[in-house]
């Protein structure tokens, strides 16, 4: 799995939803999907950065993506409803789904818990997932085989301290996993999760600002375990925490 090896245009005709897709490890997911013949749907909030990356997978000769600018934060049901009807009418089926885009928060005591804060994380990384899931499972189901994929975190398998409520949300996000992969087992659809481990994102910077960055490695240099799961090799595969380093 972490020695996953692409063969050439393994993703043709296929259909992948990124979330996050306009930076870090989601940009890079997106790049390397389309890079093997997948159509990509690039789902974010800043709309900039999601057409640098379209414009980048243009130039690539990649098959034309899509972008669907999008709020997490204040996103509905309707909003992902209405996202799922517009991707059935456009794509037929969906083939699979990376759930990266994720919120970390302010690191800090628990004593020092700010609850606005926490609602947001927990908005971000649990319910708009979930609801965005639950949107697109009728979707998925309509491809011969479907990968949804959520973002873990060490922090998430076991808790530390000052990590709060981003460490809470990424154990709610394993718990719904497991949950969806239970219902999901013997279907056509998979679902795990994968912890991508220390990276050189900005997120990672946050959390940690005076590590070094050119000791991490690049989100581009994880990719095969994003690769495996969205190939046919993974069919069989779920409900696994699996990580990527």
């Amino acid at each position: 799995m972490l020695e996953f090896q692409a063969v050439k245009d393994f993703l043709n005709n296929k259909t992948i939803l990124v979330t996050g897709a306009g930076d870090g490890i989601g940009r890079a997911a997106a790049l390397e999907y389309a890079k093997y013949g997948a159509t990509v749907i690039l789902l974010g909030r800043t709309v900039k950065k999601l057409e640098a990356v379209y414009d980048q997978i243009v130039e690539s000769g990649a098959p034309m993506p899509a972008i669907i600018p999008l709020d997490l934060k204040g996103a509905t049901e309707q909003n992902y409803i209405d996202m799922a009807e517009t991707i059935e009418q456009q794509f037929g089926h969906l083939d699979g789904v990376l759930h990266n885009a994720s919120l970390l928060g302010a690191l800090g005591p628990f004593e020092h818990l700010d609850v606005s804060s926490m609602e947001d994380i927990m908005k971000i990384n649990v319910t708009a997932p979930a609801m965005m899931t639950k949107a697109l499972l009728p979707v998925l189901r309509k491809a011969p085989s479907a990968s949804i994929i959520f973002t873990s975190s060490g922090v998430g398998r076991k808790g530390r301290a000052y990590w709060g409520p981003y460490a809470i949300s990424k154990f709610a996000t394993e718990g719904m996993m497991e949950v969806l992969a239970d219902e999901c087992d013997g279907t056509s659809v998979i679902v795990n999760t994968i912890n991508p481990g220390a990276t050189r994102t900005e997120m990672r910077a946050k959390a940690y600002p005076a590590e070094d960055p050119m000791s991490l490695k690049t989100a581009q240099e994880i990719m095969p375990t994003y690769l495996y799961l969205m190939s046919d090799d993974a069919k069989s595969v779920n409900g696994q925490k699996l990580s990527a380093q």
